[in-house]
């Protein structure tokens, strides 16, 4: 409770602050140009009141635009982010559209499209709304350093930082990263584990306690510059990571250990060469490789009366590597119509070796030494035709060939062939009023590590490999409005649904293991909501205030029970409410947002397992006192966390239960520093 009141009352002098520091009038807002009432552009007048720093700085603050750098998803169509530099991606999946913004300075940045929907010349990757930052090119060195401290209250406080080199002339730029970070979990902290019956008496009343430490160090270069008549641009990047974690359950008589340690390297290399072709015509071919090794182990001990009991251990190790070749040609006919088409081939591996001993002893489990390799191949075309001034199509086609073969503990060969349709039309009526509408099929990746074994001896959970798993399936159809009002003032709604064929979940493997496969078909209905409301007009300068949350309804039937339950790992719901202002005469903008609550359960054969939160609160304050030194400060709280579990007596329709085990938690309060210095 006190840690509620001391984040409620830096809100309160923050707010207090607002009167006496009035900042001017905002700058106006940016008008569509009358040919593309789908782009909004922005220069870099309009953020002048935010002092800015980096790209990255503007274009978070765009208004009805939240930044994605991808899922990392196999091949590079849809695993990409919603950020293109100069109407084009980074070279690297990893290299991502906020990193290479997060090195651009501010005097670089000539303007910020924000494209809604999409325009000629524009690949949105199936996003309904992209930026595409337009750079100068001019002559320049920049550098930038970032110092960050995180202090934990009860945990292990920690720094990490890096440093960015780019230099700048003409065609010609090149740079490099080299970058020191840590791994953050706003839930660990101290709490309870209560274990009751099925009658309800309690049978474990143990305290908890968790923390973690690790993090990676990384080295990127970055060079592009004009090649064979077109222009080129490479990037390479080399880490190494290590991590651990832990978990005490201390009763009067019992101890309960439970720890998880990986360490790894992991690598990439990028290449995009762009060439014209002719009048209107470009050619785009993309080379991509990433790969990464690890090994890890995760062990479990239980003490009684200060003797150890057996020791069980999980440990895993192995490699996994995807390459990308992929080409295409772009016609833009007219201004109004932009035609594209290519092809891109695939290659996606992973090795892995696992082994559980209890005691010792060994324990076979099913698929525990497996490779798993996929080949693709896929042809796509595209096109984006502005019908009218106020009325924007884009269709496409891509038909895709795969084969996974698998080898080892198993051995077995599918191929999978799909066409993958997308239609999106963008209707803006009015300026300030915008219609989106999308179908498409999409086919989801696989996560090569369900077809290995696993373990999670904490919660004394064992898991099988799949080998039947296949891709999941998805038919979807969003529509979205948009309304934007006072200038940066933004009311959007959407709504979609999935038609999903194939849900990958958890489903029952005999004797007494499950594995994550395909349990048949669901449904996703989606309901997304985001309101920006300036407030400058009730006399509270410079501020906003904003609300954004997406609701989710979904629905399978459980292979187990035989009843219809949701999809495991989705949230209902996430409301978050935030209060930002800038004050410009003092040199400082601040944010409070309040999440109100969460719940993300996953649904196995023999538990029911997730977590539930509310009343979080994260606050940041921005100092700027010149236009090259930035510090940061923010915090973050939790007031409510807890873990849940209900664990099943068998496997039968009626599924009896066991026993259920709640673990509140107190999670730390945990305070950042950030000092950022450019040059």
């Amino acid at each position: 409770m006190t840690k509620t009141i001391l984040l409620a009352t830096t809100a309160i002098l923050l707010s207090a602050g607002a009167t006496a520091a009035q900042t001017p009038p905002p700058a106006p807002a940016p008008q569509a140009e009358a040919s593309q009432q789908g782009v909004l552009v922005f220069t870099p007048d309009f953020f002048a009141s935010q002092r800015p720093n980096t790209a990255l700085d503007m274009v978070s603050r765009v208004p009805g635009f939240s930044v994605q750098d991808g899922d990392g998803s196999r091949g590079f169509e849809g695993a990409v982010g919603n950020i293109l530099i100069n109407g084009s991606r980074p070279a690297s999946k990893n290299d991502t559209g906020s990193s290479v913004l997060s090195r651009t300075l501010v005097p670089q940045v000539e303007r910020i499209e924000l494209i809604r929907g999409g325009a000629p010349g524009i690949d949105m990757q199936g996003y309904s709304v992209v930026v595409n930052v337009i750079t100068k090119g001019q002559a320049s060195t920049e550098q930038i350093l970032t110092a960050n401290m995180a202090f934990f209250e009860g945990g292990t406080d920690r720094g990490f930082g890096q440093y960015q080199f780019t230099r700048r002339n003409g065609d010609r730029v090149w740079g490099f990263t080299i970058a020191d970070g840590v791994s953050i979990n706003d839930s660990n902290g101290v709490g309870r584990v209560i274990r009751r019956d099925s009658n309800g008496a309690v049978t474990r009343d143990e305290g908890y306690f968790d923390d973690q430490t690790g993090g990676g160090q990384a080295v990127r270069v970055n060079f592009a510059d004009a090649f064979m008549g077109g222009k080129i641009d490479l990037t390479a990047r080399l880490g190494v990571n290590d991590y651990s974690q832990y978990s005490l359950q201390d009763g009067p008589t019992t101890l309960r250990d439970s720890r998880f340690a990986e360490e790894g390297t992991s690598g990439e290399v990028g290449a995009v060469f762009t060439r014209p072709m002719g009048t209107g015509l470009t050619s785009e071919t993309r080379f991509i490789r990433e790969w990464n090794d690890f090994e890890n182990a995760s062990t479990f001990v239980t003490t009684t009366n200060g003797v150890a009991g057996p020791l069980q251990r999980f440990a895993s190790e192995g490699n996994a590597s995807e390459t990308i070749l992929r080409s295409l040609l772009r016609w833009e006919r007219s201004p109004a119509l932009t035609l594209e088409a290519g092809g891109e081939v695939a290659y996606n591996m992973l090795e892995i070796d696992q082994a559980l001993t209890d005691g010792g002893v060994a324990i076979p489990l099913p698929s525990d030494q497996i490779m798993v390799e996929e080949t693709r191949g896929e042809l796509f075309g595209k096109a984006t035709w502005r019908v009218r001034p106020d009325l924007n199509f884009e269709g496409g086609l891509r038909l895709e060939a795969s084969t996974i073969t698998q080898s080892g503990d198993a051995d077995q060969e599918k191929s999978f062939y799909y066409a993958k349709p997308r239609l999106q039309l963008t209707w803006t009526p009015r300026p300030q009023n915008q219609v989106r509408f999308r179908f498409e099929r999409d086919v989801g990746q696989l996560d090569f590590g369900d077809f290995a074994a696993g373990a999670d001896l904490e919660d004394e959970q064992l898991f099988g490999g799949n080998v039947n798993l296949e891709p999941e399936e998805r038919w979807i159809s969003e529509l979205t409005y948009e309304r934007r009002f006072l200038g940066d003032g933004i009311f959007s709604i959407g709504y979609r649904h999935d038609e999903i064929i194939g849900v990958i979940d958890r489903l029952p493997l005999p004797q007494g293991l499950s594995a994550v496969g395909n349990i048949g078909d669901g449904t996703l209905d989606q309901l997304a909501v985001n309101f920006v409301l300036p407030l400058d007009w009730t006399g509270f300068s410079g501020g906003q205030f904003q609300f954004r949350n997406t609701w989710n309804d979904t629905a399978v039937t459980d292979p187990t029970s035989g009843e219809e339950r949701p999809i495991s790992g989705v949230r209902p719901s996430q409301p978050a409410f935030t209060i930002s202002q800038d004050i410009t005469t003092w040199k400082i903008n601040w944010a409070v947002t309040y999440l109100e609550s969460l719940r993300q359960f996953n649904y196995a054969p023999d538990q029911v397992s997730g977590f539930t939160g509310s009343d979080y609160f994260e606050a940041n304050i921005e100092y700027k006192p010149t236009p090259t030194l930035a510090i940061r400060a923010q915090v973050n709280v939790w007031n409510d966390f807890q873990v849940e579990r209900t664990v099943f007596a068998d496997r039968s329709l009626a599924r009896p239960v066991a026993f259920t085990e709640l673990r509140p938690t107190d999670p730390r309060t945990f305070w950042q520093i950030r000092v950022r210095k450019t040059f």
